[in-house]
């Protein structure tokens, strides 16, 4: 694997830590006035989430971590795991619930998403930016509540939750932001 130094940082990096794999969430160049110049940077582990900062001076490195994207098709659930297949060479993966994160929220049969695969075994997917989901259940609108910006919970067909305004009703079909799990519009 490659190996980056300080002036190849940047944000999107994927790098590997103690044989752990970490992409770089922030990096910020700082130049005190005396001294060498300074590289900090937030790495999210790709395994387990969690964020770790770190400084680097100039002229360190780090190594390069084998991850590659692969266009994979959600196939089903069953027991909390989640399988899906690549659509090039139909390679089959599994998922733990865990490890997807919030994407289980959005994923339906044959939803095309984006695997992220460190040596080869799967760490995390990516759902589409936007999905068309069918509200299952919300509260009936209130008769006079026209205040702006009125909202209620609405439960998705996927077992979503997520925050709708007060017009949309049991059995719409509406459009969500996978990345901020927020509403976008109504579907006709």
């Amino acid at each position: 694997m490659p190996s980056y130094n300080t002036s190849e940082f940047r944000k999107g990096l994927k790098v590997q830590i103690d044989g752990n794999p970490f992409i770089m969430v922030e990096c910020q160049f700082v130049k005190p006035g005396k001294g060498q110049a300074l590289y900090k940077c937030k790495l999210r582990d790709l395994n387990r989430g969690t964020i770790l900062e770190r400084t680097y001076k100039n002229g360190d490195s780090l190594e390069g971590a084998d991850i590659h994207e692969a266009d994979v098709s959600f196939l089903y659930e069953m027991g909390g795991t989640y399988f899906f297949m690549e659509q090039e060479t139909f390679e089959q993966y599994e998922l733990q619930k865990d490890a997807l994160d919030d994407a289980w929220k959005y994923l339906l049969p044959e939803m095309p998403c984006k695997m992220l695969l460190y040596n080869n075994n799967p760490i995390g997917i990516t759902p589409p930016n936007h999905v068309i989901l069918k509200v299952e259940y919300t509260e009936p609108a209130v008769r006079g509540n026209t205040a702006t910006n009125v909202t209620k919970p609405a439960k998705l067909e996927t077992g979503a939750e997520i925050i709708v305004p007060n017009f949309v009703e049991t059995g719409e079909v509406i459009k969500v932001d996978t990345r901020t799990n927020e509403y976008v519009e109504r579907v006709k």
